[in-house]
């Protein structure tokens, strides 16, 4: 029972030194795409969406929205008509 145990130990060693690595390897990438100026689109849209939380809109607010479009439209319309 202690060789299982000690085979569980290493194993956990091992895993949290690969952790370790992988963690070093992407800090290197960061610093290697933020010298380059630029990181991919999708690199910089994680970047976005992490920082803010994400925004929710109320039934009132989307009815106010659309009914704001629909009273745009109808003014550009009516001014089509009249030319």
């Amino acid at each position: 029972m202690t060789n299982l145990a000690t085979v569980v130990q290493q194993l956990r060693k091992e895993r949290d030194q690969a952790q370790k690595r992988v963690e070093q390897l992407d800090h290197a990438l960061e610093a290697l795409t933020a010298v380059g100026g630029r990181g991919t689109t999708s690199q910089r849209r994680n970047r976005a969406n992490a920082s803010a939380p994400r925004r929710t809109m109320s039934a009132a607010a989307r009815k106010r929205i659309a009914a704001a479009q629909r009273a745009r439209w109808a003014k550009w319309k009516a001014a089509q008509r009249g030319k």
